[in-house]
Parts: structure tokens; sequence; C-alpha cells
């Protein structure tokens, strides 16, 4: 894989959602360029299983369905990185074929402006990338408010009744998304 994104997680990792179980990849399957090196990299929101879904794996897709998540199929293979799920029935991206499917498929999907992530060794990075939901908080690896949307994003977030942490002392950096390890029974 490229040495830029090597070790981010959500291209080894999946989370079907909060309270369900994080799929582990294994470390050799992913291949070196786009569509294999995007495997594992879905978007599990609890209720729903968000993916390219003929470029997911085939054990991750088959644990997508025995946990009952509905499946939407997204034109967008790095569809964690390019899509923040906030709760069960609601998402962030910039990706508009991700927001059209979404939104089809009944979600609520806010639209946030592309760019104002970093992503070293890349022109930008993605909001998805840089952020992820933890407990009741959804977190950013960054500073939120230096994003033109970033009130919007806040204000989506704290509609739902969860939290908004942010770091104001660093840019948002596109880190490979932040997947909190769940606890199986």
């Amino acid at each position: 894989m490229d040495p830029a994104i090597c070790d981010h997680p959500d291209l080894l990792h999946c989370s079907l959602g909060p309270g369900l179980a994080v799929f582990h990849g294994d470390p050799d399957r992913p291949g070196p360029r786009y569509p294999a090196d995007a495997i594992y990299n879905a978007c599990g929101t609890g209720s729903y299983f968000i993916h390219k879904l003929k470029c997911t794996d085939p054990q991750l897709l088959d644990f997508a369905k025995s946990a009952g998540l509905t499946l939407i199929d997204v034109p967008q293979g790095y569809t964690r990185c390019s899509c923040l799920p906030v709760d069960a029935n609601s998402i962030i991206t910039a990706d508009q074929g991700i927001l059209r499917s979404c939104r089809r498929a009944g979600l609520q999907a806010l639209e946030a402006g592309p760019g104002f992530v970093r992503l070293p060794g890349y022109p930008y990075g993605f909001l998805g990338g840089a952020a992820g939901r933890v407990g009741d908080a959804v977190l950013f690896h960054g500073n939120l408010s230096a994003h033109p949307d970033g009130i919007r994003i806040r204000a989506f977030i704290e509609a739902r009744g969860l939290q908004c942490v942010d770091f104001a002392d660093f840019p948002l950096t596109d880190i490979g998304s932040i997947i909190e390890e769940q606890e199986l029974p």
C-alpha cells in the first residue's frame, strides 16, 4: 500500500457501529492499489453497512449481513474515509455518490464541503478519516472550527444528543478514522 496511508486503521478494520463488533481484516489481504486496498474501508452505522459492495471483502460482507445491517451500495470504495457515521441513521460526507445513495436509503445525511483536512502526501484528506464516534462523542483529530462547515457539522452532531470533541491546536488531519474498539460479550 501507499506509505502515506498504509498505517490507517480504516484500511484494516471496520466498525459496524456503536455497540457492534469491529471486524479485523487480514493484514496481508488488502492489495497495494485501489480498489484492492479498500476492501475493509466500509462505513457501519449500527443499522446500515455502506460500501462499494463489489469491492468489499466477502468475509466482511457476510459479517455485516449476519449482524442484520441494511446494505447500501455506493460508488466510492474509500467509503469510511469519505463518510463519518454519526448515529444509526445519520452520516456526514462530502461525496455526492455516497450522499445520494444514503439519502435514497432513508439515512439523514449532512453534506459537508470537501477538503480542509490534511493528509500528508496528498492534496487533501477526508473528514471521515479525521474523525470517529467514541461512546457519546464524535472525536475530531484537529480543529473542527477551522472547517468552513464546522458550525453546521457541530450542530448536526449535537442535535443527535452527542458531544463534539476536537483539538484547536492543530488542523484537521486524516489519520485513517477513529475506530472505537468494541468488547464482545
